[in-house]
C-alpha cells in the first residue's frame, strides 16, 4: 500500500472514533468520565453471580527420599512413621519390603513435601514440588537423591481422614548456579506434582433463582457447547472449561462474566459501539476488548478501523480480538507488532497468533523470530514452537530425568536450562561445538571434563559414588550435545553404550562452568526456580 493510501486510512479511522468520542484530541488521553453510555447495555453474568474459583492452596505430605550416600537418617516422630509404613505397603502390595529397614537406613531421608495446587487445576496436570529434611534430624543432604513417592492433602490436615488431593515422586533437584547458598537439605520435584481431579469453577447468583440459573446455563451451553455448564442448585451453575481454553482458564472466566443475558440487533451495535470507543480511549482497555470478544463475530467491523490508529496497544488488543474471533484480518498486525523490534509488545502478539492463528502462520512467525537479536525473543519464539509441537525443536529425553532440545534455526548459540516445571536443556543454533583445550571440573572435584590441544575426543571422567576410589570413564565428541549424553545417561547396560549417570543439577552447573571458562562459546541461561512461599 501507498503513502497516500495509508494516510487515507488512517484518516477515516481518526474520524470512526472521533465520532463515538465526542471529537476530543488524543486517543490515549480521553477521561474515562466522557465514555460512560447513555444507555443502559443491560447485566452481564459478571454482574448477577459471584464467581467461585477453586483456591491454589497450599498441600502438603511426608514421603522417603533414597539414593542418598549415607546423608540420610532414621528419625521421625512416631505418626510419622506409622503413616509411612502404611503407604510404602500400599504401593508395593507384591513386594515383601523391610520398611523399618527402608526407613532406618542412612541412604534414606524422610522430608515434609509442599507444594500449591494451581488454579482451576486440571486432572493430570503437573507442578513444582519442594521437599525438605525434617527439623531436628541428622540429614545432611538430600542432593541426588529420589522421592519415592508421596501423597499431597490440604496443609495442616495430616493425620487426617481427607481426600488425596495430588501425588509426587521424582529425582529431587538442588540448585547449584544461583548467586546465593543453597541447603542441601532442601531441594524441589521439578514437575514432580500431579493433580488427581479435575476442578471446576462456579457462578453463584447473588439471589438464588433458578429461572436465572437456567438462562445462565444456556447461554454457556449456547456459545461454548454442551458440558459447559450445569445449574446444580437454584442458586449456582457449575463450570467446566472447555478444551480450547485449557491453557487460558483466565480468560475464559473473564469472559464468562462479560457476557450479556439479553441479546438483540440494537442493543448489540450499541454495545460494540461503547466498547470500541473504551478500547480506543480509555484507561480499561483489557475490559473493553474482552467485552468485544464476548459479543463475538458482529464486532469484527468496527474492530478492523482500530487496526490503523497510532496507539500500538489499542492495534495489538483489537487484532487479537479479531483473531480469537476467528478472522485473519488482524493476524498482519500481529505479525507486524511482534517483528517491531521497538516494540514493548512482541511477546504478547507473538503468544496472541500462537494462541488463534492457524498453526502453519504461527510457526513461520515463531521459526523467523528464532533468529532475532534478543535472545528472551528468541526463547519466547521456542516457547511457542514447543507448544504446537513443531519439527524445528529436535528433543530427546536423557537418563528418564530431563528433555534436551535443540534448534538450528537460530544464528546466535545460547544455552537455556529450566530451573521450575519440565527439566530441560535447550540448546540454540546447534550443533554446539566445543573448542579444544578444555579442562573443567565439578565444584566437589567428582566430575572431570578434559581435552588437551590437539586431542580427537573428549575425556569425561566421574568419580563412582557406590565404589569408593572407583573412577568411571567414557570419550565424547565436541559436539556439546553429545557431551550432555555421555554424563548424563544411565549407566552402561548390555544393549547399549550407556552414560555416567550425572544428575541434571550437577549437569547444567558443569554447562555454565563450559561457558564461564570459554569451553563453549555460547551464552548461558538459567529459568527461575520455583515459587512456593
Amino acid at each position: 500500500m501507498n503513502i497516500t493510501g495509508r494516510k487515507t486510512i488512517c484518516i477515516i479511522a481518526i474520524l470512526f472514533i472521533a465520532r463515538f468520542m465526542g471529537g476530543c484530541g488524543e486517543l490515549g488521553q480521553k477521561k474515562t468520565k466522557g465514555l460512560v453510555p447513555d444507555v443502559d447495555l443491560g447485566p452481564t453474568i459478571g454482574s448477577l453471580v459471584e464467581v467461585v474459583l477453586p483456591e491454589s492452596i497450599r498441600l502438603e505430605g511426608y514421603g522417603l527420599v533414597g539414593g542418598l550416600k549415607e546423608t540420610g537418617s532414621a528419625q521421625c516422630s512416631p505418626q510419622i512413621r506409622a503413616y509411612l509404613r502404611r503407604y510404602i505397603l500400599t504401593q508395593l502390595p507384591e513386594r515383601k519390603v523391610n520398611v523399618e529397614k527402608l526407613i532406618n537406613n542412612p541412604d534414606t531421608a524422610v522430608v515434609l513435601v509442599e507444594g500449591i495446587l494451581p488454579t482451576i487445576a486440571s486432572k493430570n496436570q503437573y507442578f513444582d514440588v519442594r521437599v525438605t529434611a525434617l527439623r531436628g534430624t541428622q540429614t545432611t543432604s538430600l542432593e541426588n537423591g529420589r522421592l519415592f513417592g508421596a501423597e499431597l492433602k490440604t496443609a495442616g490436615s495430616f493425620g487426617i481422614a481427607t481426600r488425596v488431593i495430588a501425588d509426587v515422586k521424582g529425582p529431587v533437584f538442588i540448585d547449584k548456579i544461583g548467586s546465593s547458598a543453597t541447603s542441601k537439605r532442601v531441594g524441589y520435584i521439578l514437575a514432580g506434582g500431579r493433580v488427581l481431579n479435575e476442578y471446576k469453577a462456579s457462578l453463584v447468583l447473588h439471589e438464588p433463582d433458578f429461572r436465572i440459573a437456567s438462562s445462565i446455563r444456556n447461554r454457556l451451553i449456547e456459545r461454548f457447547g454442551v458440558g459447559t455448564a450445569k445449574a446444580v442448585l437454584p442458586g449456582q451453575i457449575e463450570l467446566t472449561v472447555p478444551a480450547e481454553y485449557k491453557e487460558r482458564k483466565q480468560r475464559f472466566i473473564s469472559i464468562v462474566k462479560a457476557m450479556y443475558l439479553a441479546e438483540g440487533p440494537e442493543i448489540t451495535r450499541e454495545r460494540i459501539k461503547t466498547f470500541v470507543r473504551r478500547l480506543a480511549g480509555s484507561q480499561d482497555k483489557e475490559q473493553s476488548e474482552i467485552a468485544l470478544e464476548t459479543i463475538g463475530n458482529e464486532s469484527l467491523g468496527r474492530l478492523g478501523f482500530l487496526l490503523n490508529v497510532s496507539n500500538e496497544q489499542v492495534r495489538l488488543r483489537a487484532a487479537r480480538c479479531m483473531l480469537n474471533l476467528g478472522s485473519d484480518e488482524g493476524l498482519g498486525t500481529l505479525r507486524e507488532i511482534a517483528l517491531d523490534r521497538g516494540s514493548t509488545y512482541r511477546v504478547e502478539a507473538l503468544e496472541a497468533i500462537t494462541t488463534a492463528a492457524r498453526s502453519d502462520d504461527a510457526a513461520a512467525i515463531s521459526r523467523r523470530l528464532l533468529r532475532d537479536d534478543d535472545f528472551y525473543i528468541r526463547l519466547a519464539a521456542y516457547e511457542q514452537l514447543r507448544k504446537l509441537d513443531d519439527a524445528a525443536i529436535a528433543r530427546e529425553f536423557i537418563g528418564r530425568n530431563f528433555f534436551l532440545e535443540q534448534i538450528e534455526q537460530t544464528e546466535h548459540e545460547a544455552i537455556f536450562v529450566s530451573r521450575s516445571g519440565q527439566p530441560r536443556v535447550v540448546l540454540f543454533g546447534t550443533p554446539i561445538r566445543c573448542r579444544g583445550n578444555i579442562f573443567v571440573q565439578s565444584a566437589d572435584g567428582n566430575i572431570t571434563i578434559n581435552a588437551p590441544t590437539g586431542q580427537r575426543y573428549v575425556s569425561i571422567m566421574r568419580k563412582v559414588p557406590t565404589r569408593p576410589g572407583a573412577i568411571a570413564q567414557l570419550t565424547s565428541s565436541f559436539e556439546l550435545a553429545d557431551i550432555i549424553r555421555t554424563l548424563c545417561e544411565e549407566p552402561r547396560t548390555e544393549q547399549g553404550r550407556g552414560g555416567l549417570g550425572v544428575s541434571y543439577a550437577e549437569m547444567i552447573a558443569i554447562l555454565k562452568q563450559m561457558c564461564d571458562k570459554g569451553a563453549v562459546k555460547a551464552e548461558f541461561w538459567a529459568g527461575p526456580l520455583p515459587k512456593i512461599g
